[in-house]
């Protein structure tokens, strides 16, 4: 793989010159087609051997390109602020817009290159790592971010003559860092990591191309036409994806709303009694000095008028204000479909000692979007191994996912229609959708039961709460969250 790069080929400033001309014409062109059409992003993920002047061959593509439309973007080592959230976020949150082009250096491979360079490998961290890679970009690709990734390389005696001569001129030696140094001591296991690496997750929809590094010119023609070519493809190869209904299913069928008992009640002296215990309860937990180095994420979910609102505001009364945020779920706005669908829910993922609590959530995909067809099939398919991945992630990182699917009859949410509308404080609750959703029930609840039988995990189960009865939801969804956090904190 590495063999021409290897044999340090070389471009005369002749040849240079013509094809760079032409280079940055067609380049600018396709890039302003790419920002009119707004059709997909472009993720250009840059690794390679240190010393092959990636960083200076990224800043001369900025001056091919317009720059205002190319967002650079390096991950150092994670600051404190950063280690309170999953490593994958911050990568998530610098995604580009469609339209945008996004360079990264240091994403999630450096890890991955890392742990396949050390001597004593450990073989299971290190293809959890690489399958976390391939979900990731496949994730990526599926919701509009097209992936090319660079590997630039260099023969080991390019790679020390390089480091010799920017080390003699004091105005380009500080180009050279420790790891520039390292790579000449490590190069033999660099490059069998980066063999390895580069096999394991080289796939049709992100796809690894060698840039030869040697010789600048040629370094910067093979980048430009990479990009170049990426950018003129008519259309992302989104990865294959596992469709339930074409094989056996992977996970036996549940539907936990047919065993429900919709006659649960709880009279407002008993209301009133373990109301007052689990909110004392929450507090002393929410305080308690373990769950700094927790957080919790609460997801509501569940019929229109089926009471949502109301448990959250129990809920809340228990937590300081200035330990927990809401986010209530609506219609993407502009910028959120102009980035991957999970986007937006990872901006608002919990850090340490904080709660989330989400009014709706990402599993608007799988059931609004679904029933209304405001997406593929292949897109909610592909939802439910994209969600559980997400919160594996979350788990992994310590927070308490906790999903409550609160559930009412049709004939209770009839009776909370009709008293929405004839209430001067309820009015603003009932809206037209509201009863357009309901004469879709029967839709909705075939794509519920599909979402539990696909998504509810031992790290992020589902609670469904029968909430014909106010006091009765309420009660359970405090108490379900109380024993999983007192749980944690024995």
């Amino acid at each position: 793989m590495f063999q021409e790069a290897e044999s340090d080929p070389k471009l005369s400033q002749e040849e240079f010159k013509k094809i760079e001309t032409k280079l940055r014409v067609q380049l600018v062109n396709e890039q302003y087609r790419h920002i009119h059409l707004q059709d997909r992003a472009l993720l250009i993920l840059v690794a390679g051997i240190d010393g092959a002047g990636k960083g200076e061959t990224i800043n001369l593509l900025n001056e091919w390109l317009d720059p205002r439309h190319v967002h650079t973007i390096a991950f150092p080592p994670p600051a404190d602020s950063d280690q309170s959230f999953p490593t994958a976020r911050r990568f998530w949150l610098n995604l580009p817009r469609k339209g945008e082009i996004g360079i990264v250096f240091g994403s999630s491979y450096l890890q991955l290159f890392n742990e396949a360079a050390k001597k004593k490998l450990n073989a299971d961290t290190l293809e959890r790592n690489i399958q976390f890679i391939r979900r990731l970009e496949s994730n990526l690709v599926a919701n509009g971010v097209q992936v090319v990734k660079l590997w630039f390389h260099m023969s080991r005696a390019a790679q020390h003559q390089r480091t010799e001569e920017l080390l003699a001129n004091p105005s380009t030696a500080w180009q050279v860092d420790k790891h520039d140094l390292k790579a000449q001591k490590k190069f033999k296991s660099i490059r069998r990591s980066g063999q390895l690496i580069i096999e394991a997750t080289d796939a049709p929809h992100s796809p690894w191309v060698i840039i030869p590094s040697a010789d600048p010119q040629l370094r910067a023609v093979r980048t430009a036409q990479a990009v170049l070519q990426a950018l003129k493809a008519p259309s992302i190869k989104v990865p294959p994806f596992h469709d339930p209904a074409s094989a056996p299913p992977v996970r036996k069928p549940v539907n936990p709303l047919e065993k429900l008992d919709y006659t649960a009640t709880l009279s407002k002296a008993e209301y009133d009694e373990h109301m007052l215990n689990l909110q004392n309860r929450l507090a002393l937990a929410v305080r308690n000095k373990k769950f700094k180095s927790k957080a919790l994420a609460i997801v509501f979910e569940g019929a229109d008028a089926a009471g949502k609102g109301g448990a959250i505001r129990r809920v809340t009364h228990a937590i300081d204000a200035r330990q927990f945020n809401i986010m209530p779920v609506a219609a993407p706005k502009d910028s959120e479909l102009a980035r991957p669908y999970l986007w937006r829910f990872w901006r608002h993922v919990p850090g340490r000692g904080r709660v989330a609590i989400f009014d709706r959530s990402w599993y608007g995909r799988v059931l609004v979007e679904r029933v209304e067809k405001l997406v593929t099939r292949a897109t909610w398919i592909r939802a439910y191994e994209e969600i559980n991945d997400f919160e594996q992630q979350l788990s992994q990182h310590n927070i308490i996912v906790l999903k409550f699917w609160l559930s009412i009859t049709p004939d209770e949410q009839l009776k909370r229609f009709k008293e929405r509308e004839h209430s001067p404080y309820k009015q603003f609750k009932i809206t037209a959708e509201d009863w357009r959703n309901r004469r879709k029930t029967k839709a909705y609840s075939v794509a519920a039961k599909d979402m539990f039988t696909h998504t509810n995990m031992p790290c992020a189960p589902w609670h469904v709460i029968s909430a014909n009865d106010k006091r009765h939801a309420r009660v359970e969804v405090l108490k379900q969250i109380v024993l999983a956090l007192e749980h944690d904190q024995t």
